[in-house]
């Protein structure tokens, strides 16, 4: 009799940790949705990623991870993924076809998702700067200074300042970090 009930309380405590785990996690994760999208502000204003702001969403990994017990070895292949993709992203930004910036921001991106979800973020990524480049070529002729305040968020897109790609690292690759997160939480409810 004392046994069930040791097993009960257990199983119960285990989802009570593994739901609180799960629940820090998607916290973790929503900070760093509003970090990127606070960064798709600044790309589209000034056409900057400053460096620290990337950097605080690759170390907020490193905390996710050990929340949720990464292995070693899962970590490990996060971190090749990452620099392969910043190697990658480093020759397009020496072909100047993308920005420093970006190039930084696409590697911490892909440390969040990983091998597993990289080919689904790719395509939300590639998807959403498709938008963002059409955006840009069709108001590249456009001052935003010139034009009234609806119309001046659309202008400040202009292609004539380069392409925030930032917009669509941050988009896509936000919407990838925070779902794994969220779908647990709603499947358990």
């Amino acid at each position: 009799m004392g046994f069930g009930r040791d097993v009960r309380i257990s199983l119960s405590t285990r989802f009570i940790d593994t739901t609180i785990v799960l629940i820090l996690s998607l916290v973790i994760r929503l900070v760093v949705l509003c970090v990127l999208l606070w960064l798709a502000i600044i790309d589209v204003r000034t056409r900057r990623l400053p460096t620290g702001i990337v950097l605080t969403i690759g170390a907020l990994f490193f905390a996710d991870a050990f929340l949720i017990g990464l292995s070693i070895d899962d970590v490990l292949i996060h971190l090749l993924l990452a620099l392969g993709v910043f190697l990658f992203c480093a020759v397009l930004f020496a072909a100047k076809m993308l920005g420093g910036g970006d190039a930084k921001l696409a590697a911490v991106i892909f440390l969040w998702v990983g091998l597993s979800l990289s080919l689904p973020a790719l395509t939300l990524i590639s998807v959403i700067g498709t938008v963002v480049s059409l955006i840009s070529l069709a108001t590249r002729n456009m001052n935003p200074a010139a034009h009234a305040h609806p119309v001046r968020a659309i202008a400040m897109f202009s292609g004539a300042r380069g392409v925030p790609y930032g917009v669509a690292l941050a988009l896509g690759g936000g919407a990838v970090i925070v779902l794994p997160a969220l779908i647990p939480l709603l499947s358990t409810r």
